[in-house]
């Protein structure tokens, strides 16, 4: 045995400051979870830059320290360095393992098009993946596993003619996955700009791995072009901010592509982008929309 795992409930307001309190007393991550998950009274909670949410009232924390700790002593500890109450929990010893196999075996190569797939680097690319983008699971968000990322990469698969050749921009690129794919889809040119530092080196490691030519900046970057497609897959409220650069960036008759929103955040984004675009939903999928459509010259 290598582990321990603290699990308790505690009470939205606390959640946070005991959760900090405990990776600064030796845990090696902490996550958070809503007690009633799995019930009736659970709650889904989809969080956003700039949103007022709340925590679940009650939260599920779960704690993972090395057994070199005493988890008792370590609760103990931060509950006093947080101020927050002593909760009952439970202790379990986790066995070693190769964490590294069992994180990977989570991973299989995903289909998200007709032809196009997303196979980490320890699979074989399968029969059929005519264009694959080899992409392990890192820091940077985008392995066309949420549903936001897929329809941006079937968007691009299914209209070619907007992509082959054409200059594109990837805002928020997190993987670069979107101008990855791009580029394999035949585009002419791409460049990602993302706001995380994080997501910068990650995105030009993925582009190098896949054999494509990719420029990545940071938004505070100065951007003089504009785009034949813009593609911003992020979340409802930067959207909403970024509608005037999004259309400064996207030359008149050129593409662009939203997601990140729900479904019932749609006709906001559309009434919001309706000065300079036509957008309608081109797709939806598990409460997520994809917005696109053409910039007005």
């Amino acid at each position: 045995m290598s582990y321990w795992s603290i699990t308790l409930e505690i009470p939205h307001a606390q959640a946070d400051a005991l959760g900090d309190a405990l990776m600064a007393c030796g845990a090696f991550s902490v996550d958070l979870a809503d007690a009633r998950e799995g019930t009736r009274e659970e709650m889904p909670i989809f969080a956003e830059p700039g949103a007022d949410s709340q925590l679940w009232a009650l939260c599920r924390l779960k704690a993972l320290l090395p057994a070199s700790l005493d988890p008792r002593a370590v609760v103990s500890a931060a509950a006093q360095a947080s101020g927050c109450m002593a909760a009952d929990f439970v202790v379990e010893p986790v066995d070693d393992a190769d964490w590294v196999a069992l994180s990977r075996a989570q991973f299989q190569p995903l289909q998200v098009g007709r032809a196009l797939w997303v196979v980490p680097s320890w699979h074989a690319v399968p029969q059929g993946a005519d264009i694959a983008i080899r992409l392990d699971p890192g820091a940077a968000f985008g392995t066309g596993g949420h549903p936001t990322t897929r329809m941006c990469l079937q968007w691009l698969e299914e209209n070619p003619g907007r992509v082959a050749g054409k200059q594109i921009l990837d805002y928020g690129c997190g993987s670069g996955i979107l101008a990855i794919a791009a580029m394999k889809l035949g585009a002419g040119s791409a460049l990602g700009i993302d706001i995380d530092p994080v997501a910068l080196p990650a995105a030009r490691g993925n582009a190098a791995d896949n054999g494509v030519e990719v420029t990545f900046i940071g938004a505070d970057a100065r951007v003089g072009q504009v785009f034949d497609l813009a593609l911003a897959n992020i979340l409802a409220n930067p959207l909403k901010a970024l509608a005037p650069a999004l259309a400064a960036h996207t030359r008149g008759g050129g593409s662009l592509v939203l997601a990140g929103l729900l479904d019932e955040q749609a006709p906001e984004l559309q009434d919001l982008y309706q000065p300079w675009f036509d957008l309608s939903v081109w797709r939806s999928s598990e409460g997520w929309s994809c917005l696109a459509g053409t910039r007005r010259p």
